[in-house]
């Protein structure tokens, strides 16, 4: 069957979503588990957007070995450079390098002719072809560009010496029908279009990326971009995870095939989901807490005499079953260890007996340890890469009656090594912890989102707390987790805190193609 590319852009694309903030250390892990997925290249980030990025970029490329990592860049010399910089240590170095060429993005917002922009064009791909084996193109907009314009350019940059061209639906605007149909004309009509890979970029904006997507292989796609959970700017990039099943379950119908490790499916899903702190709607298809739930009667009359009834797709496909639980205060540190290798962990020895520490102190309040807890200590202590942070929380305490004002009082330890307490009040109990907060860290902080849900079932279960926030002027996401959801408040308030105090996020945004 015919082999269809993943270029995954969660990294990159996905992480331009608002109120994503993904320090180098996560977007470390997650790399290592998309390498683990099976996908063909990874989109690392933007190099030349900020130090963060570039530094992420780097070393990213530097660790994956099984997959190509790719950096993106604007159609300058200074961007390739600089990307050339954090990519030239990869297994197989990639570029990514798009322009804008719909009339309305030509005149608005490049304020060029399309003659300029045919030369912008070709003289990147030439410049960039001199470091990079791998060039990728993309046409911003693409949809929306002239067609006969589109194959000239196309035709030019293939000579320059491009190696994948990307047909982007930039804002969600094509139908299936349509997107397809202009993969095909490309195929009829562009110029040694047999010598490279023909690839598809969908967004989500009109709720038909997976349309489109498939639509687009149908038509000759060679490879796919997308995102896991289906991230990404305004309504999202096609969930990768959709498209993958869809051509497993329908390979009767579409006939290709994917390097993707399905099985590996629901963890990746997880881990993107903790780490960007974007919860995964309950039906969202595929990886949604509902995709294998059923609750009419007469579809669970069929389930018990027929699984494939009403299930077309097995939680086993993706992944998805769960392990029996064998955990609990009395159990071993061997034991402990085998867990974290099973579930897909790879800690040093000193992470591991720090979260056999923190897992013994959940021991101890909780009569059962749900996959779901271990899987928030051991993603916790993978991501750690410094000693202690900023602001570290040693107490929070309120008072609160329905006739009285609530109080918080907080202690903590500052960046000076200091022990601080302060108090505050507020309408609720969140709100005066998060003044009494913003009186220790002489901030000018405001509270842009925040939530707090269930890790697991029970009345015992994990709180997991996320705090949007901007401090002065800058927004970033914390989260933590804790049993008290007044304390995963505060700790989720502080984990943005230092988040941005040690500066290791990637701020700068760029345009999504």
């Amino acid at each position: 069957m015919r082999k269809i590319d993943i270029f995954d852009t969660t990294l990159r694309d996905g992480e331009q979503a608002a109120g994503i903030n993904l320090n180098t250390a996560e977007k470390i892990e997650i790399a290592r588990q998309l390498e683990k997925f099976g996908v063909t290249i990874i989109e690392a980030g933007f190099p030349a957007s900020s130090p963060g990025d570039f530094d992420a970029v780097q070393r990213i490329a530097n660790m994956v070995k099984n997959s190509t990592v790719t950096g993106l860049a604007r159609a300058m010399k200074s961007d390739i450079d600089r990307s050339w910089d954090a990519l030239r240590g990869a297994e197989q170095p990639h570029l990514h390098i798009f322009l804008a060429t719909s009339p309305i993005h030509m005149e608005y917002k490049l304020m060029k002719t399309p003659d300029q922009v045919v030369d912008i064009a070709v003289e990147a791909v030439k410049y960039a072809s001199k470091f990079f084996p791998l060039v990728q193109w993309s046409a911003e907009d693409a949809f929306r560009s002239d067609k006969e314009f589109l194959v000239r350019i196309i035709n030019q940059v293939i000579r320059a010496g491009a190696t994948t061209i990307n047909v982007p639906d930039t804002v969600g605007y094509a139908t299936p029908a349509e997107y397809g149909a202009l993969f095909k004309y490309l195929k009829e009509n562009v110029t040694g279009i047999e010598k490279v890979k023909l690839s598809a970029h969908c967004h989500d904006d009109l709720g038909m990326a997976t349309a489109n997507t498939i639509a687009a292989i149908e038509n000759g796609a060679d490879q796919i971009e997308g995102t896991i959970n289906g991230l990404g700017e305004r309504a999202g990039n096609v969930a990768i995870e959709e498209i993958a099943v869809a051509l497993h379950i329908r390979k009767d119908i579409y006939g290709v095939q994917t390097d993707l490790k399905l099985n590996e499916i629901k963890r990746t899903s997880q881990l993107v989901s903790q780490l960007t702190g974007v919860v995964i709607q309950p039906n969202k298809a595929i990886v949604g807490k509902n995709a294998f739930a059923h609750e009419s009667g007469i579809h669970q009359d069929g389930m018990l005499k027929n699984r494939e009834t009403y299930e077309i797709i097995t939680p086993e496909l993706i992944g998805a079953t769960v392990e029996p639980l064998a955990l609990g205060k009395h159990s071993g540190r061997h034991a402990f260890s085998d867990r974290a290798i099973t579930m897909g962990f790879d800690l040093s020895d000193e992470k591991l007996n720090e979260a056999f520490v923190e897992f013994k102190k959940l021991a101890d309040r909780k009569k059962e340890i749900t996959a779901e807890d271990l899987f928030i200590l051991f993603t916790d202590q993978q991501i750690q890469y410094k000693d202690t942070p900023i602001y570290k929380l040693t107490n929070v305490q309120v008072q609160y009656g329905t006739a009285n004002t609530p109080t918080a009082t907080v202690s903590a330890i500052v960046p000076t090594g200091e022990s601080v307490t302060v108090e505050a009040t507020g309408s609720g109990s969140v709100e005066a912890i998060f003044n009494t907060l913003e009186n220790l860290v002489k901030g000018k902080v405001h509270i842009l989102d925040y939530r707090v849900s269930s890790v697991s079932k029970g009345r015992d279960a994990l709180a997991e707390a996320v705090v949007n926030l901007s401090i002065n002027g800058q927004a970033i996401t914390g989260r933590d987790t804790a049993q008290d959801v007044l304390e995963a408040s505060a700790k989720a308030y502080l984990n943005a805190v230092n988040r941005h105090l040690v500066n290791d996020y990637v701020g700068n945004k760029v345009t999504s193609i």
